[in-house]
């Protein structure tokens, strides 16, 4: 009768196939956990979002929390930025977009963001002409005093921003004083500042701020078209200081734009809040 004999090398290789099969979490599972960002990732995110340097428009910036309402609409989630969930929103962008899905928005990764949003915007600057606009009242206004020249819109932006404000409207969260699906005269929020804007307008606005720089007044403004609108958010209008902007971003009105002017057809401009452009 012969006897088996089992070698200690595979005696060592059975029992690790045999773990593993009874513990499938402790093998596979496990590892596709740890590679996933942590809170390493979200302590970097901490930290860039408020010191991360970076150009735009020739003009230095210093983190990307101006940034984190469009950020978070992006990427999908509603969790902190300084969150596990937030980073790991990140890595799956990142992973989608060939990045190393390292959950950490870095130079490199906001670049990338930032080019997403640009690339959404207008294409056509072509100057509107005078059968495609309309003088909208100036109940839909800012300024209750401005000129009618500076109250054209395109026809069908300014049917869509009546669509938006009327959704807007509708939603109570917002507080927004209204009658039936009209703002009042006495709201501020989302009145037009700016719509249509011919090119000798322009040049006397780049005239009496001279160093606005090309994030500032654009040489060839998507207001040429009369599909861009400047909306009121809050805080200054227009002004780009990021004290005022880090307040803009964080207003109800501003928030449900991020979330909501899409379905009507805008797009932001990242760098500005108050800016919005009708792309369809």
């Amino acid at each position: 009768m012969k006897h088996s004999s089992f070698h200690p090398p595979v005696l060592i290789i059975a029992a690790v196939l045999f773990a593993i099969a009874l513990d499938p979490v402790s093998g596979h599972g496990q590892s596709k956990e740890a590679s996933k960002p942590g809170a390493d990732a979200a302590k970097r995110n901490a930290l860039l979002s408020t010191s991360l340097v970076w150009t735009f428009g020739s003009k230095q910036q210093h983190g990307w929390y101006i940034y984190t309402p469009l950020v978070k609409q992006l990427i999908n989630t509603k969790q902190d930025s300084a969150s596990v969930q937030f980073a790991r929103a990140v890595a799956r962008w990142q992973a989608k977009s060939a990045l190393k899905p390292s959950g950490v928005i870095d130079e490199e990764t906001l670049y990338a963001m930032i080019k997403t949003w640009q690339d959404a915007r207008l294409k056509d600057r072509s100057v509107a002409t005078p059968d495609q606009l309309l003088t909208a009242p100036l109940s839909d206004f800012y300024d209750p005093t401005r000129a009618e020249e500076l109250r054209q819109v395109e026809r069908r932006t300014y049917a869509a921003y009546k669509r938006m404000v009327a959704a807007a409207v509708g939603d109570r969260s917002l507080g927004l004083d209204h009658k039936g699906s009209e703002l009042t005269s006495g709201e501020k929020y989302l009145k037009i500042i700016s719509a249509f804007r011919s090119r000798e307008y322009q040049e006397k606005l780049r005239r009496e701020a001279p160093n606005s720089g090309s994030a500032g007044l654009a040489v060839n403004s998507p207001h040429f078209t009369g599909r861009a609108l400047d909306l009121y958010v809050g805080g200054e209008a227009v002004d780009t200081r990021d004290a005022n902007r880090a307040l803009q971003v964080q207003t109800r009105v501003y928030q449900w734009l991020v979330r909501n002017a899409g379905r009507f057809g805008f797009r932001p401009y990242c760098y500005e809040p108050w800016h919005w452009e009708y792309v369809k």
